[in-house]
C-alpha cells in the first residue's frame, strides 16, 4: 500500500540484503573450535554440521565470533534505526541526516495507524507539516544538519550493518520475541531467514514460530 510515491513508505515494505558473509563460515568456525580441544584429525567435509550445532547447545558460543555478515537495510525507520544501533558488538553505516537532502523524504506507517482511518489521516498531517518545516529552515538557508531537527522518527533510513554470528544469535533472540517492536522483528525475520541459509549450522535451531507477526525463538526455548 504506497499512499504517495515519493513520500509514503508501505507499511511493511523493508528491503533486506546480505551483502557479505565470511566465506566457509561453517569451516572457520569449527576449525576454531577444534583448536580449543585440538580435535583436527575429527575433520571431515562434512562434520561442522555435527560439531557446530552441539558447540552452540554446550554454550560455547565464542567461535562464532569468527564468522560475520554484512546487510543493507532498506525501507526501515528511524525508530528502526535506534533500536538496532543500541547492539554494540557491531558496526553500521548509516544514511547522513546531515548531507542527505530530506525535502522530499519517504516515512514508514506503523499497521496501528494505518489500520485507523483518522489515526492516519493525523500521522499524514504531521508527516507533511514536518516535511513543509524542513523545507521552509532550507529556504532560509538553515543547514541540513540543523533543520534535520524537525524530521520525525518516522523517516525512512538506510543503514548497512555489520556483525558476528554471535551477536546476531543475541539479535534474533531478543527482537524476535512476541514483545520486540513489530518493526524490527519484521527486519531481523528477514536476516534469520538469509542466515539459517547461509550457515544452517549456526542458525537452524532458531524456529519460526509465526511468520506473519515476525516471531521466532530456539528450539527449546520459552
Amino acid at each position: 500500500m504506497i499512499l504517495f510515491p515519493g513520500i509514503y513508505m508501505e507499511i511493511f515494505a523493508p528491503h533486506v540484503e546480505l551483502i557479505a558473509v565470511t566465506p566457509q563460515a561453517e569451516k572457520i568456525i569449527e576449525e576454531a573450535g577444534r583448536t580449543c580441544y585440538l580435535s583436527f584429525d575429527r575433520m571431515t567435509e562434512n562434520s561442522a554440521a555435527d560439531f557446530i550445532p552441539k558447540a552452540v547447545a554446550r554454550g560455547h558460543l565464542s567461535i562464532l565470533e569468527h564468522a560475520s555478515a554484512t546487510f543493507r537495510i532498506k525501507g526501515g525507520s528511524r525508530a528502526f534505526t535506534h533500536q538496532l544501533v543500541r547492539h554494540r558488538v557491531a558496526s553500521f553505516s548509516q544514511q547522513s541526516q546531515r548531507y542527505v537532502k530530506e525535502d522530499e523524504f519517504d516515512f514508514i506507517i506503523p499497521p496501528s495507524i494505518a489500520a485507523h482511518a483518522e489515526a492516519l489521516d493525523e500521522f499524514r498531517a504531521c508527516m507533511e507539516n514536518c516535511r513543509e518545516s524542513y523545507a521552509k529552515l532550507r529556504a532560509m538557508n538553515v543547514l541540513k544538519e540543523d533543520a534535520r531537527f524537525v524530521l520525525p522518527n518516522a523517516i525512512e533510513s538506510e543503514i548497512v550493518f555489520t556483525s558476528n554470528f554471535r551477536e546476531f544469535r543475541h539479535l534474533f533472540e531478543i527482537r524476535l520475541e512476541p514483545h520486540a517492536q513489530w518493526e524490527i522483528r519484521r527486519i531481523c525475520m528477514e536476516m534469520l531467514l538469509i542466515l539459517q541459509k547461509e550457515a544452517p549450522s549456526v542458525f537452524a535451531d532458531f524456529e519460526i514460530v509465526d511468520r506473519e507477526k515476525w516471531i521466532a525463538r530456539v528450539k527449546g526455548g520459552n
